[in-house]
């Protein structure tokens, strides 16, 4: 007679099989979407590029904006082998390897032909990586069953914040020993590394009705979305995707600022941003996955959001009292990256559980591209805020900025469901 905990061992093998391959595709998205977005700049800025030029860099990033716009082509046509969306990560990732070794063979100048060189090879891996994060989010929300949704999106963010640390921190050290060149080749031949774990992640099952036409793949995202619920629902969801997140796209771009103004060197930045700052982020993401199994997916929202506003008042607390502190200015600082790394963890799921697998690249593309309006548009204005209100008035802002997205919780994820209203029912 079999042993009765023999399923459970199993099912428990799986599931760590798939959080494992989620972050290990974390890593290779992490990677060249923000480790290498580190390495530029200062590659340019180390060889006399002008600092108005470099400025112009963050121009080829605009492939993650407008990603959604090609997101139904990889719905509609899928490379089979190993399954329909890791054979385009695979694939992908070939692209990255070569597009990122061969900044190796340029080296920057003010000549024109080379900097214009150097901004299109840039861009393809902007295009390339973006790519790869449409399919990455597929295979993503397409793997992992409703109850494995907040541990899959901690364990995307830590493998992400790995790639990011490991590519920018290690091609630069591998650069100041022993030149750019040899970095860019570590950088490509990470993400060659990636593809054997790719090839042996777990295979998605196949799917019952696949998209069959482009029309299906363009028209049938926003069809299925708006069938599950109804026009007014829909803008409601939209509106909870724009501005969960908006206290947090607020203060990114001026918590940096802030320490300067409040007088600390730039060591000391150092230390609290890159290092106390991203191991509280990825305190943050872990501990949201863990209570995200506990709690549901409305209830995380909620305390989780509750958690995100108040890492923006830590803020406001040391900016009112006029102390300024290494100790003081450290516990905000690590308060508002703890709380960072739980609102992410909670907001990855929500996205997932609004895809149809069925196109799931194309709509996690639609609503994540509805969060960059958020994280890019939306904050842009906070430089002039602080200016025109103070650090301590716009810190209080920024965190009464999570009402308006409360009150459409209210009725999109109320706090006695388990799911928001208009998620996909496939679990």
């Amino acid at each position: 007679m079999p042993h009765p905990q023999r399923p459970s061992s199993d099912t428990a093998q799986a599931r760590w099989r798939r959080l494992g391959a989620i972050s290990a595709e974390g890593f290779a998205s992490g990677a060249p979407n923000t480790g290498l977005g580190e390495v530029l700049p200062i590659w340019l800025a180390t060889h006399g590029v002008p600092v108005e030029l470099i400025g112009l860099l963050p121009l080829a990033g605009l492939p993650y904006a407008i990603k959604a716009l090609w997101a139904p082509l990889l719905d509609r046509w899928p490379i089979p082998w190993p399954d329909r969306r890791r054979g385009w990560i695979a694939l992908l990732q070939l692209l990255l390897a070569l597009g990122i070794g061969s900044l190796a063979l340029l080296r920057p100048s003010t000549d024109p032909h080379t900097l214009g060189a150097i901004g299109l090879v840039a861009l393809l891996v902007a295009v390339l990586s973006a790519t790869q994060d449409i399919v990455i989010d597929a295979y993503r929300t397409d793997l992992l069953p409703q109850q494995e949704r907040g541990a899959g999106a901690a364990a995307n963010s830590l493998g992400f914040r790995g790639g990011t640390l490991i590519l920018g921190s290690g091609a630069l050290l591998i650069a100041g020993s022993a030149g750019y060149p040899l970095a860019f080749g570590f950088a490509g031949g990470l993400l060659l590394l990636m593809i054997p774990c790719t090839l042996a992640a777990p295979s998605l099952p196949p799917l019952a009705q696949p998209v069959t036409n482009l029309r299906q793949a363009v028209v049938g995202p926003l069809r299925d979305f708006l069938a599950r619920t109804g026009g007014k629902r829909a803008l409601q969801i939209l509106a909870l995707v724009l501005l969960y997140r908006l206290p947090d796209g607020l203060l990114a771009p001026m918590g940096g600022p802030f320490l300067v103004a409040a007088g600390l060197s730039e060591g000391q930045i150092g230390l609290l941003k890159s290092a106390l700052g991203v191991v509280a982020t990825m305190v943050g993401v872990v501990l949201g996955g863990a209570l995200f199994g506990r709690l549901g997916m409305n209830r995380s929202l909620w305390l989780f959001g509750i958690a995100g506003a108040s890492g923006n008042l830590a803020y406001w607390l040391v900016a009112r009292a006029g102390v300024t502190s290494l100790e003081q200015v450290a516990v905000a600082v690590l308060l508002e990256n703890l709380s960072s790394g739980l609102v992410g963890t909670a907001f990855v799921a929500l996205l997932m559980s609004l895809c149809n697998p069925r196109f799931s690249a194309t709509q996690y593309a639609l609503l994540s591209g509805v969060y960059a309006i958020s994280s890019k548009v939306l904050a842009a204005p906070s430089g002039l805020l602080v200016k025109l209100l103070g650090w301590d008035h716009f810190f209080l802002l920024s965190a009464a900025a999570a009402v308006p997205a409360f009150l459409l919780m209210v009725v999109v994820t109320p706090w006695g469901e388990d799911q928001a209203r208009g998620a996909y029912p496939g679990d």
